[in-house]
């Protein structure tokens, strides 16, 4: 096309479109019309999700910027159950086994990338999601993982890894017994290590495990690991806690940590570790000595922002592994199939325990089921 008829094709299209401008409004032939959704749909980035046993159609997720939503539909239609309080960045969810109707969520992203939002402690609700009140641990601004114990909707853990910018004490794992009321710091290193990931025994949940992370972010960089990184076990229902090292696992500095036991076998721990040698470790004995199992990288990149293991609840052999993929092994972690998920990078998994072919996946899409 030469200039000049280009030149005339535009004069004609902008003359038309003022005529077009010029005629009178007719409201008449807008009359009964109404506006509908048609996508393009995305929950955002979530990384806290759960189920509900014994209700296989209720699922509940935590926006990173979103507060709380539920579906009692299997995922056909959502709800916000938090707008009406002050909650917005979820970084953990969990609903008590014993008495659904009582979640306790901990607020603030745990992977933190740039651009992050922080919270200001941990929320309950006793009836369902209708109301919510804070129940402390304000100054933790990023919890990674809550645990409600099975049999006492009271009994909780708290994973917090702190402040993301600067050092702070407020970090560590948390205990209350009382439902929120007090909380005791139960496992702490300093105040540049948080913690980064909570697992315990499904059949004795006085055996638990817990990740500590020693990271900081900067307004143009990461630093993510270093002395104060390591796992730990308790056999006291967190009273004590004892560091593990050596004994297959990865020697030197160690980074972000996930850790997950099997509910098949107690003895089958597993643990996706960044360090030099990073990469999938597991213990036959209940942690006390680790093989590397998988070196496969697609574990292990970009291991601060990632770095989730979930063990089926069934199946020894069966666990999950979140990175920019959904990973399943079904051999202990020996071999990897990618799973057809219908978004990338993935950071939050609930697997029913009764039912392990029912679960929920959050990744930066929103929820999946």
């Amino acid at each position: 096309m030469t200039l000049h008829r280009f030149a005339v094709r535009c004069v004609l299209i902008i003359a038309l479109s003022l005529a077009a401008l010029a005629q009178p409004f007719n409201e008449a032939q807008f009359k009964g019309m109404k506006w509908r959704d048609v996508g393009p749909f995305r929950g955002g980035r979530v990384l806290a999700v759960t189920g509900v046993v014994g209700s296989p159609f209720t699922y509940y997720f935590g926006g990173v910027a979103g507060g709380v939503w539920r579906t009692t539909d299997g995922g056909v239609s959502w709800q916000p159950i938090s707008d009406k309080s002050v909650i917005s960045s979820i970084g953990a969810i969990a609903v008590s086994e014993s008495n659904p109707n009582v979640i306790y969520v901990g607020t603030g992203e745990s992977c933190i990338r740039g651009n992050i939002s922080y919270g200001d402690g941990v929320y309950k609700t006793t009836d369902g999601g209708k109301t919510w009140s804070h129940v402390g641990l304000t100054a933790t601004q990023h919890i990674a993982r809550v645990w409600i114990d099975p049999r006492n909707p009271d009994r909780v853990f708290v994973a917090a890894l702190g402040h993301a910018y600067g050092p702070n004490a407020d970090r560590g794992v948390f205990r209350t017994s009382d439902g929120g009321k007090t909380w005791e710091k139960v496992l702490y290193k300093d105040d540049k290590t948080g913690a980064i990931d909570f697992a315990a025994d499904p059949h004795n949940p006085n055996v638990m495990f817990s990740a500590l992370y020693q990271v900081q972010r900067t307004p143009w960089g990461m630093d993510s690991g270093g002395p104060g990184s390591g796992l730990y076990r308790s056999t006291d229902g967190g009273t004590s806690w004892k560091r593990l090292e050596g004994k297959g696992l990865p020697e030197g500095i160690m980074g972000r940590i996930g850790v997950s036991v099997s509910g098949a076998d107690s003895n089958r721990v597993y643990a996706l570790i960044e360090a030099k040698e990073s990469g999938l470790y597991r213990s036959e004995d209940g942690g006390e000595s680790w093989s590397r199992i998988n070196d496969d990288q697609r574990l292990t990149q970009r291991a601060w922002y990632f770095t989730h293991v979930f063990a089926d609840p069934r199946s020894a052999d069966t666990v999950y592994m979140l990175n920019t993929g959904v990973f399943r092994s079904t051999d202990g972690g020996k071999t990897l199939s990618l799973l057809p998920a219908p978004h990338g990078d993935h950071h939050g998994f609930w697997i029913d325990p009764q039912n392990p072919s029912r679960m929920i996946n959050g990744n930066e899409g929103g929820a999946t089921i």
